[in-house]
């Protein structure tokens, strides 16, 4: 059902791209997602990072759709406007049951888009399903080895975030800490997407705090999802295969990059220059063109 209908103009293509909200069936919840162009188009689903929401791909869902494909935007389970799980459960099988339900309602296999862990949950649901689940896969920074120094850092950060923020301005701030090289934007209206007030009064993060509670990283230890499983995966993705990686990553190192290589051989590989784990909104301009690129039929 629909629930909010604009349109996004798209500086980079210099086209108006219809957007509306919907709720989408997951695996056994509801999930929120932005849906934008027409929906006889291409299309390419677009799955964010833990602790983020639908609207870090705005931008890079808009211009993907102006180059002629039907972009979807979701929240993953847990996250922003999506159902959060009634048990806690958000461990690596429901995320990829989500991506698996999400995919085969389209009517045709879609390109994925993932970040983090959202590339993640992509990557399972394509490397352990038998049938087509997608067309073409890109991960965005993320690879099945996953550097501790990096899933740490994002640890600490998601984990001060708990205790919220008495100002948004105070969010402004931790998040210009965590990201020093992205300058501090003036208008916070982006932020409070990502931002609710709750009885306090106090600003916390809009994802479910059980998501990442007990949770030590993604690297293979006490973790969402352990690195051999990750491999094998991998092993089995047949379908065209990108990551695109921010340069200054503390996530994907090179060595990360050569066994995915090794993995998945037909795999291709983008360096963005000037940009970190965050590659869509480090440098957008170049993320968006190297994935408009990959997707095209």
């Amino acid at each position: 059902a629909g629930l909010v209908g604009w349109h996004h103009p798209d500086a980079m293509m210099g086209r108006v791209v219809n957007v509306r909200t919907v709720k989408l069936p997951g695996a056994g919840l509801e999930l929120a997602a932005d849906l934008y162009g027409d929906e006889r188009d291409p299309p390419v689903l677009f799955l964010h990072g833990g602790g983020q929401t639908r609207h870090a791909w705005g931008g890079a869902a808009a211009s993907v759709a102006a180059a002629g494909n039907f972009a979807l935007s979701v929240d993953l389970r847990g996250h922003g406007d999506s159902d959060w799980s009634p048990a806690g459960d958000y461990g690596m099988d429901p995320f990829a049951d989500d991506v698996r339900t999400i995919a085969s309602s389209l009517g045709r296999a879609p390109a994925l888009v993932g970040a983090s862990l959202g590339g993640l949950a992509s990557l399972v649901a394509v490397g352990e399903t038998e049938g087509p689940v997608a067309r073409k896969l890109v991960l965005v920074d993320v690879a099945p080895r996953i550097e501790t120094e990096g899933r740490v850092r994002i640890q600490e950060f998601m984990r001060a975030g708990l205790r919220g923020f008495d100002t948004m301005e105070d969010a402004a701030d931790s998040v210009a800490a965590f990201i020093p090289h992205r300058p501090r934007p003036d208008d916070l209206s982006g932020l409070a997407k990502n931002l609710r007030r709750r009885g306090d009064d106090r600003w916390y993060w809009h994802w479910d705090p059980r998501w990442i509670s007990g949770k030590a990283g993604v690297d293979g230890q006490e973790s969402l999802v352990h690195h051999g499983r990750l491999c094998e995966a991998a092993r089995h993705v047949t379908v065209p295969t990108l990551l695109v990686r921010g340069r200054m990553s503390d996530i994907v190192s090179d060595e990360s990059v050569r066994e995915l290589r090794a993995l998945i051989p037909h795999a291709e590989v983008v360096d963005v220059a000037g940009a970190g784990h965050m590659v869509a909104g480090d440098r957008n301009d170049a993320f968006n063109r190297a994935v408009i690129d990959f997707v095209a039929d």
